[in-house]
């Protein structure tokens, strides 16, 4: 077919103006226009905006496939074509540089779910329009738009993806993907996805092994503390930890003593290759020389010794209150009764472990009003 309009497509189309002529017409004035001379551009235009009217749409959708990457279509005739049917819309909703971000927030705002796909998929979404697209809540669309390395997404918008979405496969695999992701959203990524995907995001070129690691300690505190989902499989991280030469004393001591004695028991016995049931066993009922036999067994220094036998002694004292943020106000006593303490118990804290449980502890909340 020949793609220029001429005299015998006028004639043919007089004689025959069925919808397959108009449509064969429309692609070629359309893909013409470009070229067209001021006064020959104005006339393809009236045509244009006659046939964005016209009620057969194979003539509109042939109109929007030739120009859907025209930059010189008038806008007037770009939205129009945007509002039209799927069929029609989707080309210029997804290609034409013509409609503004205003055109597409609103057409986000209120029309269908393909229609924000085909704008999720654009060259370049700006952060103005990538948060409308995050509003429409639709995991797709939000896929997508994630999956999208010419959208500018703002910190703030991507971490409110990773906590309304963070348990999507479908969203967690994109968002995890992109070639820049701030921590803060990694960090919440880390609670949230499922193990699958928590190996990929370790396995990004840009995680170093400390940084998954505090990723991931970071992860089991927020559970502990109960602003996170909790890891139901607190096993699998202590191997994460052990297998990557990370399960060392410091992070023992600082999870006892912030009362994470689930994850204690699990260190405990994986460095004493023991089961976990026995470890416990020599943890809470053994008696004294019950936990120092398997502090022994697990090949841990015997600085750290003192510090953790107090964290335990302290633990049986302290019982959640029962208010708002009870696990968090647990936490915090329990660092101070070990800070407060520690001299008169003979505990000696090395400097890095001392400042980040005063750190932790200034993070926690107080005393709840009722006491």
């Amino acid at each position: 077919m020949d793609d220029t309009l001429n005299e015998e497509d006028v004639a043919k189309l007089l004689a025959n103006p069925s919808a397959d002529i108009r449509a064969e017409i429309a692609e070629k004035i359309a893909g013409q226009h470009p070229s067209l001379s001021a006064q020959q551009r104005k006339l393809a235009e009236d045509i244009f905006r006659l046939m964005v009217k016209d009620a057969e749409v194979r003539v509109r959708e042939a109109l929007s496939r030739q120009l859907k990457e025209n930059p010189t279509v008038p806008h007037d005739v770009a939205a129009s074509l945007a509002r039209d049917v799927e069929s029609v819309s989707l080309p210029i909703l997804q290609f034409s540089e013509v409609l503004t971000d205003e055109d597409l927030i609103e057409i986000v705002r209120s029309q269908s779910a393909e229609k924000q796909v085909a704008v999720a998929k654009r060259a370049h979404v700006s952060a103005g329009l990538a948060d409308a697209l995050v509003d429409t809540r639709n995991e797709d669309v939000v896929a997508t738009l994630v999956g999208n390395e010419g959208a500018e997404i703002a910190e703030d918008t991507l971490r409110r993806v990773a906590d309304e979405f963070g348990t999507s496969d479908v969203v967690g695999k994109p968002l995890i993907g992109r070639r820049n992701l701030p921590v803060t959203v990694a960090e919440r990524l880390m609670t949230r996805v499922s193990e699958n995907l928590r190996q990929a995001l370790m396995a990004r070129p840009d995680m170093t092994p400390e940084t998954a690691t505090n990723l991931l300690l970071h992860a089991r505190e927020l559970a502990v503390l109960g602003l996170a989902e909790a890891d139901t499989d607190v096993l699998k991280l202590v191997d994460h930890l052990y297998r990557n030469a990370r399960l060392t004393p410091s992070i023992i001591l600082r999870a006892v003593c912030m009362g994470d004695m689930t994850f204690f028991e699990a260190a405990m016995a994986k460095l004493a290759r023991i089961k976990l049931e026995n470890a416990r066993t020599l943890i809470h009922d053994g008696g004294k020389r019950g936990f120092e036999a398997l502090f022994d067994k697990a090949g841990l220094p015997k600085a750290f010794y003192a510090a953790m036998r107090a964290a335990i002694d302290v633990s049986y004292e302290m019982e959640y209150d029962g208010g708002p943020n009870d696990r968090e106000r647990f936490s915090r006593r329990m660092i101070e009764r070990i800070l407060t303490q520690y001299g008169d118990l003979g505990v000696d804290f090395e400097n890095d472990d001392l400042e980040y449980l005063l750190a932790k502890m200034n993070e926690l909340p107080g005393s709840s009003l009722s006491e």
